[in-house]
């Protein structure tokens, strides 16, 4: 196993274009991608079932090595604060197969 860092966001599923080319502005070259997530938090209730994706969320995981989490926070940041959201970091351990 390998250590790592394990990065989850969540953003409107109407921002998620922007937030994949910021991260790859930054050196992401590897995520995925949760469409349609539901949830509740300082913004209200999203849910996961709304007819269109003006109030969807969307859910990113990325794992990337430690060197990269501070130019990945900066590049999402923007989006959190305009829009709302949320980016958990945390340690993982990538299984190599």
């Amino acid at each position: 196993m390998k250590p790592i860092k394990r990065v989850e966001i969540v953003v409107g599923q109407h921002e998620l274009e922007p937030v994949i080319e910021a991260l790859e502005a930054v050196g992401v070259d590897g995520w995925t991608v949760v469409r349609n997530v539901g949830g509740k938090g300082e913004r209200g209730l999203r849910s996961e079932n709304e007819l269109t994706d003006v109030f969807r969320n969307a859910y990113v995981v990325i794992a990337c090595a430690a060197e990269k989490v501070p130019g990945v926070v900066e590049a999402v940041r923007p989006f959190l604060r305009r829009f709302g959201g949320m980016c958990l970091v945390s340690d993982a351990h990538w299984v190599i197969h």
